[in-house]
């Protein structure tokens, strides 16, 4: 759990520099996916789910 926490928050941290920079090739998209990959795989995944899915919710109510 220690290690893949540790390559969640390096890979968080590359993918931030990346976006920053203006400028992602092909190996930053690698990257950016690896992170996902790998928050899947933690804790911290079902919190990031359910975050995602009321956002959803609330922006699928609105009416224009």
């Amino acid at each position: 759990m220690a290690i893949s926490i540790s390559v969640v928050l390096l890979l968080a941290i590359l993918a931030t520099i990346f976006v920053r920079n203006g400028a992602l090739k092909f190996s930053h998209a690698l990257v950016c996916v690896l992170l996902g990959f790998f928050l899947a795989g933690t804790s911290m995944a079902p919190t990031i789910h359910e975050g995602l899915a009321a956002t959803a919710q609330i922006v699928s109510g609105l009416r224009p």
